[in-house]
C-alpha cells in the first residue's frame, strides 16, 4: 500500500499532538528553523520541552565543551549536543508527570551560504530519541549538502528536513527504506543530498549501517558512500581532504576478491611517480552499483543485500571502501575532487579504457562527450594505471601498446598516454592476468 506523504506542517502537528513525545531542539548555524515548524503548527507545548541556540562559540563552548579541531559544523559537535541535550532531559524531567513520555533531543549545526556565496553550504542534523518510556536512547543523524542557491531558501531546507527526521524517529525506526524515503518529503529535487547517515541503539539492532547508506544512493540522495575499516560511513571530506588517493575499481557482483597483488602494484607506482608519503596515501575499494565495467552484460536488479556484504568483506580486508554508482571514471573523478585531494590514481582494467575509446560504442555525440570525458577526468590531477588482460580470442596480451582505439579517438589517446595521465601497471605477473 502507498505510503500517505503528510505535508510538513501535519507532520509536526501530529508529533506535537502525540502526548508520549516530548523533547528539545537545539540548533546552531541557520535559525531555530525546525523549532519554528512545531511551533507554527501549533500545541508545540506538548512537544516542546525548551530550543535553544548557542550562536557565540565562547556560550558554545561553555555549553557543549570545545573542539579540538576548531571546526563548530562537524560530527563531533553535533554529538557532544545530543548527547548534552539528552541527558539534561533525563536529568531534569522525572515524575509522575513524564512516566509516560519518549524523550527526544533533536540538534543540528550547519552552515548556510554567505553573504559572498563563496562557502561550502553543509551541516550534521541528528536525533537521540526513547522508542519507549525510559528506554535507552537511539540515534539518528546525517550530513547534509544544501544546493539552493539561496540561503532563505536553504533555511527552509533545514526545517522541513529536521521536522522529517523527528517524525521518521518515532513513526519510521521499523523501517529503514521508508525512513530514508520520507527525509525528502515535501523537499524540491536537488535541494539537498545526503550523503552520510548512521543509526544505533535498540530500535537498530536489525539494521545495518552499510544498506542504510546505500539506500541514500539507490534514492538518489547521494551518488557514494565511503566507509572505514570498520564498515562505518565517513565523511569523505574528512577523510580524503588533501590525501593522495588511489582506488581500484571493482563490480559489486564480482564473486572473487580484487586482484591485490596487481593493486598493490598500482599503489607501488603510483607512489613512486607521484611522489608520494606513505603516511599521506589513502588506498579505497570501489564497489560499483552498476555492471557499466563489463558494457556487454544486461544490467540486472541490483541486490542492495549482496552490495552491502561485498562492502563489508572488502573492509573487512582492512581497507576503505567507496560504494558508487559512477559508471564512468570521470564521474568519480569529478566527485573527489569535492574532497580537494592532493592527487588521486585510479586502477582499472584496460578493457574500459578499451570501450571508451571505441566511437562505435556511442552515439553521433561522441568527440564531444569523449572530450567532456577527459576534461572532466584530467583536470582534476587524476592518473588512470591500466592492468592488461588476456583476449580469449587473439590469445595476446592487451596493453596500451596494442589496444584497439577508432581512428576518430586515436590523437586524443595517444596524447593522454604520452604525457603520463594513461600508463600501464608495469611489473606483474603472467598469473594476474585475466582473460576477458
Amino acid at each position: 500500500m502507498e505510503r500517505e506523504i503528510l505535508d510538513t506542517k501535519r507532520k509536526a502537528l501530529k508529533i506535537n499532538l502525540n502526548p508520549k513525545i516530548y523533547g528539545t531542539f537545539a540548533e546552531i548555524g541557520a535559525g531555530q528553523e525546525v523549532a519554528r515548524n512545531f511551533f507554527t503548527a501549533g500545541a508545540a507545548s506538548g512537544t516542546v520541552a525548551k530550543t535553544m541556540s548557542a550562536y557565540d562559540m565562547t556560550f558554545s563552548d561553555a555549553i557543549y565543551g570545545a573542539e579540538e579541531t576548531g571546526r563548530y559544523v562537524s560530527q563531533s559537535r553535533l554529538k557532544k549536543m545530543l548527547n548534552h541535550e539528552f541527558g539534561l532531559l533525563k536529568e531534569r524531567l522525572s515524575g509522575e508527570k513524564y512516566d509516560s513520555r519518549t524523550f527526544f533531543a533533536f540538534a543540528d549545526t550547519v552552515t548556510t551560504l554567505n553573504y559572498n556565496k563563496s562557502n561550502d553550504p553543509h551541516g550534521w542534523i541528528g536525533i537521540q530519541f526513547q522508542s519507549e518510556p525510559a528506554g535507552e536512547p537511539n540515534e539518528i543523524f546525517f550530513h547534509v549538502r544544501l544546493l539552493d542557491t539561496d540561503a532563505a531558501l536553504q533555511q527552509n531546507v533545514l526545517g522541513i528536513i529536521g521536522v522529517n527526521l523527528v517524525y521518521a524517529a518515532f513513526y519510521y525506526n521499523q523501517d529503514p527504506k521508508t525512513m530514508i524515503e520520507s527525509l525528502a518529503d515535501n523537499l524540491t529535487v536537488g535541494s539537498v543530498e545526503i550523503d552520510l547517515i548512521s543509526v544505533n541503539g535498540p530500535a537498530f539492532t536489525n539494521i545495518n549501517n552499510i544498506l542504510l547508506n546505500l539506500y541514500l544512493i539507490v534514492k538518489d540522495f547521494s551518488s557514494a558512500a565511503i566507509f572505514n575499516a570498520d564498515g562505518q560511513p565517513v565523511l569523505p571530506k574528512d577523510l580524503l581532504y588533501k590525501k593522495d588517493i588511489m582506488i581500484l575499481r571493482t563490480k559489486y557482483a564480482q564473486k572473487s576478491n580484487p586482484n591485490f597483488s596487481m593493486l598493490n602494484k598500482a599503489v607501488d607506482q603510483f607512489v613512486r611517480t607521484e611522489h608520494v608519503q606513505e603516511d599521506n596515501l589513502s588506498v579505497l575499494i570501489e564497489v560499483l552499483l552498476s555492471n557499466v565495467l563489463t558494457p556487454d552484460e544486461d544490467d540486472k536488479e541490483i541486490d542492495l543485500h549482496a552490495v552491502a556484504k561485498r562492502a563489508a568483506d572488502m573492509c573487512a580486508t582492512g581497507n576503505l571502501v567507496i560504494v558508487s554508482n559512477f559508471a564512468r571514471h570521470n564521474k568519480l573523478a569529478k566527485y573527489l575532487d569535492r574532497c580537494k585531494p592532493k592527487s588521486v590514481g585510479i586502477s582499472t582494467n584496460i578493457n574500459n579504457l578499451k570501450f571508451v575509446f571505441n566511437s562505435s560504442n556511442f552515439g553521433e555525440n561522441y568527440s564531444s562527450m569523449l572530450l567532456t570525458y577527459v576534461s572532466d577526468m584530467f583536470s582534476k590531477n587524476v592518473k588512470l594505471f591500466a592492468y592488461p588482460f588476456l583476449d580469449k580470442k587473439s590469445h595476446q596480451v592487451i596493453t596500451t601498446a596494442n589496444m584497439p582505439v577508432t581512428p576518430d579517438a586515436k590523437p586524443l589517446f595517444d596524447f593522454l598516454i604520452i604525457n603520463g595521465y594513461i600508463a600501464d601497471i608495469r611489473d606483474y605477473s603472467e598469473a594476474d592476468v585475466k582473460t576477458v
